[in-house]
């Protein structure tokens, strides 16, 4: 009992913290002294990945040095210039990744568009192809890589469609499977239950969706801790000891919700 209370300490920490009013957009890493003993994560994803890193570090403390860029990695394509800046050239035992809310948006003049007004950011050969060279890259790292796939678009988002999420993650699927990733099933983690953790037309999630979604992002990281397995998907919820499954069929291209 001592010991489980001392490990959900940090993670009720964090959880304060984000329920504080925000100053600031990012969540700052601060004064982060690393454990040398330890290995290192970095999560890189957008603004989803911003909620979730977090609340993921305190779950893995003790077991991990957990990092993330303290910018929005946004889309594939700044993922392609920035990813140099943001491997930091140091070495990393695990790279949890993501990209794909903002390459299947719709923009015009620089802000979120209707798609009959705006463009597709990444239309989607491009993100294919985009995220064969980014995981060509993070592959010469030497990590263990874990793909998180893209999480649901509900109905009435401005500037996204609902059920793109879907047809986007069939492509990085393919991409992942090519270079046998580790798979972090999100998209299919958050379905069922979007009314509990995803914001009222609004691809972001409540702060007790972003501890869900950091709870399974721990998970994907133990498993990768444990060893390459490869095209392997992750764990689901509440099955930390059970051992993962090969990546069955790639998510179905229907609605998102």
């Amino acid at each position: 009992m001592k010991r489980l209370v001392l490990k959900m300490l940090p993670v009720s920490l964090v959880l304060a913290t984000l329920l504080a009013p925000r100053t600031t957009r990012w969540p700052a890493e601060g004064a982060v002294i690393d454990d040398p003993t330890l290995p290192s994560v970095l999560l890189i994803g957008d603004s989803i990945s911003k909620g979730y890193a977090p609340i993921a570090r305190a779950h893995l403390a003790a077991e991990a040095n957990v990092h993330w860029p303290l910018e929005n990695c946004h889309a594939t394509s700044d993922g392609l210039a920035r990813l140099d800046a943001w491997l930091a050239g140091r070495r990393w035992d695990v790279i949890h990744f993501n990209w794909g809310l903002h390459d299947l948006k719709y923009v015009h003049d620089g802000a979120l568009a209707a798609p009959g007004v705006g463009r597709r950011a990444t239309p989607l050969e491009a993100y294919q192809r985009n995220l064969e060279r980014l995981v060509t890259r993070l592959e010469a790292t030497g990590a263990q890589l874990v793909w998180a796939s893209t999480t649901p678009v509900p109905p009435g988002c401005n500037g996204r469609v609902h059920g793109d999420a879907a047809v986007y993650n069939a492509a990085a699927l393919r991409v992942m499977r090519r270079h046998g990733v580790l798979v972090n099933d999100l998209h299919a983690f958050a379905l069922p239950r979007l009314r509990d953790l995803q914001r009222p037309r609004d691809v972001h999630f409540t702060t007790t969706g972003s501890a869900a979604l950091a709870a399974q992002v721990a998970r994907a990281v133990r498993t990768a801790l444990d060893g390459p397995r490869e095209a392997a998907a992750c764990p689901g919820p509440g099955r930390d000891d059970e051992q993962p499954q090969p990546a069955a069929a790639p998510w179905p291209a229907a609605a998102d919700g």
